[in-house]
C-alpha cells in the first residue's frame, strides 16, 4: 500500500469515520477533480443542488466546473453520524465568484460506501449565504489542506 494513501473501509468506527471525513476534506481543498474522483465507485451516484452527476467522468466534469466557479474555496466538514457503510457530514465553506464577491456554504452530506471504502452514493444539501470579505473564516493557504490546528466548523450562523 502506498503510505500517503490511506484506505478506510467499513465497517465504521467512531475513529474511521471521524478519519474518513478529514480525509474527504483534505481531497476536497486540494481542488483536484482527478484526485477527488478516485474516491468514488466508477458508477456512483450523486445529488447536489440541481445536479445529478452519475459515474466518475460525471464527477469529475462536475468538480471542474465548480472549482472554475469558486475561487479560494476552503473546506471544512465534520462527522455528524454513521453506521457500518454511511457517513453523515455538515460541512461549510468559503469561496469568491469571478467578481471577487464572497460566499459562505452550508451544507449536509450523506454518504454510501462499497466494501472498498469507495462512496457508491453522495446526496448534498447546500446552501450560499453572501459575506463580506473581512467576515471570512478561513485563511489557511490554498490550496491545500486545513492546518491541524485550525478549529473545525463554529456554531452555525
Amino acid at each position: 500500500m502506498n503510505p500517503t494513501h490511506t484506505v478506510i473501509a467499513p465497517p465504521f468506527t467512531l475513529e474511521t469515520a471521524t478519519q474518513k471525513v478529514r480525509l474527504a476534506e483534505n481531497a476536497w481543498n486540494t481542488r483536484d477533480p482527478e484526485r477527488v474522483a478516485l474516491a468514488y465507485t466508477e458508477d456512483s451516484v450523486w445529488r447536489n443542488r440541481s445536479e445529478f452527476p452519475v459515474g466518475r467522468d460525471e464527477i469529475r466534469a462536475f468538480l471542474t466546473r465548480k472549482w472554475e466557479k469558486e475561487l479560494d474555496y476552503r473546506l471544512v466538514k465534520a462527522l455528524w453520524a454513521f453506521t457500518a457503510d454511511h457517513i453523515a457530514v455538515r460541512f461549510r465553506y468559503e469561496w469568491q465568484d469571478h467578481a471577487g464577491n464572497w460566499f459562505r456554504s452550508y451544507g449536509n452530506e450523506l454518504w454510501e460506501f462499497d466494501e472498498r471504502g469507495l462512496m457508491r452514493r453522495r446526496e448534498a444539501s447546500i446552501n450560499d449565504l453572501a459575506i463580506r470579505e473581512e467576515e471570512r473564516t478561513f485563511f489557511w493557504p490554498a490550496p491545500g489542506p486545513r492546518p491541524a490546528d485550525h478549529p473545525g466548523i463554529p456554531d452555525v450562523r
